[in-house]
């Protein structure tokens, strides 16, 4: 039988870690500057969207009804949100961390523009980038 000190003590010490670096369900940035950018790959017509600056990927792609795979939900544990981005684009972004770069070596049809959108934060200078989902993921 389980004492309760035990039981405590397992339950008070989490097994993972998880990094919450941009999760996904934040809220809509409201009064932010806007840019447009093109949206393509995996059976997806070609689709322009407007983005606010200061959105991942992700979360741009969700607010538009594009699919873009997330089985981690943006927490940095998965490499399913693995997206392909024009060479201006990938200059101008963020800098990737160490964490992103390991997952991204996992991810199918890794280019050399690759990022994960749940880590790309919008800026100005991506306006009218081409984001390109590949045709599978891992």
């Amino acid at each position: 039988m389980w004492s309760t000190g035990i039981r405590n003590t397992f339950v008070s010490k989490p097994l993972l870690k998880l990094q919450h670096c941009h999760h996904s369900v934040k809220s809509p940035i409201v009064g932010g500057k806007e840019i447009r950018m093109r949206w393509k790959g995996k059976g997806l017509p070609e689709k322009e969207v407007k983005a606010t600056v200061g959105q991942t990927l992700l979360e741009i792609a969700r607010a538009n009804d594009i699919y873009l795979e997330a089985a981690c939900e943006g927490s940095l544990a998965c490499s399913t949100c693995h997206c392909i981005l024009d060479e201006n684009s990938f200059k101008v972004a963020n800098p990737p961390k160490e964490a992103e770069e390991d997952l991204l070596d996992l991810a199918f049809d890794l280019r050399p523009t690759s990022r994960l959108g749940c880590q790309v934060v919008v800026s100005e200078k991506m306006d009218n980038a081409i984001v390109e989902i590949p045709s599978a993921t891992r």
